[in-house]
């Protein structure tokens, strides 16, 4: 999909103008993700690229794109051009001893063992 989105069009207001874009953009790849994969490969994986017109357009992760676009509408900008591209990929398998992507956020969670008993409370002797 490569479309130039019209973000203050003559008698619409700027936030509804704006929850319809996004609304598109997500219809968008929800239905490209619903796609039949060819043989082999693990996912749609998409190629964006977003900015006020497609000259400026720089590259983006698909889930920052409608952040992106707030930004960009925040500033006043007139359009908004977006241009997502889906391909098959396939999944790279994560390398012996790299923690996982959420492993920093939930280190309590790996030291507790589920198959421990609780811990008995220890009495100290008061001093």
């Amino acid at each position: 999909m490569r479309k130039t989105y019209p973000l203050r069009p003559e008698g619409k207001h700027p936030d509804r103008v704006l929850e319809a874009v996004k609304h598109d953009i997500r219809k968008y790849l929800k239905r490209e993700r619903r796609r039949e994969l060819p043989e082999g490969m693990h996912f749609w994986d998409f190629d964006c690229r977003f900015g006020a017109s497609q000259e400026v357009a720089h590259v983006l992760h698909a889930a920052a794109l409608i952040g992106e676009l707030d930004t960009l509408a925040k500033t006043g900008a007139e359009q908004a051009y977006v241009e997502i591209l889906a391909r098959p990929a396939v999944r790279q398998p994560r390398a012996p001893g790299d923690p996982a992507p959420d492993a920093a956020s939930a280190p309590a969670a790996q030291s507790a063992d589920v198959n421990d008993p609780p811990a008995s409370p220890s009495i100290t002797p008061a001093a």
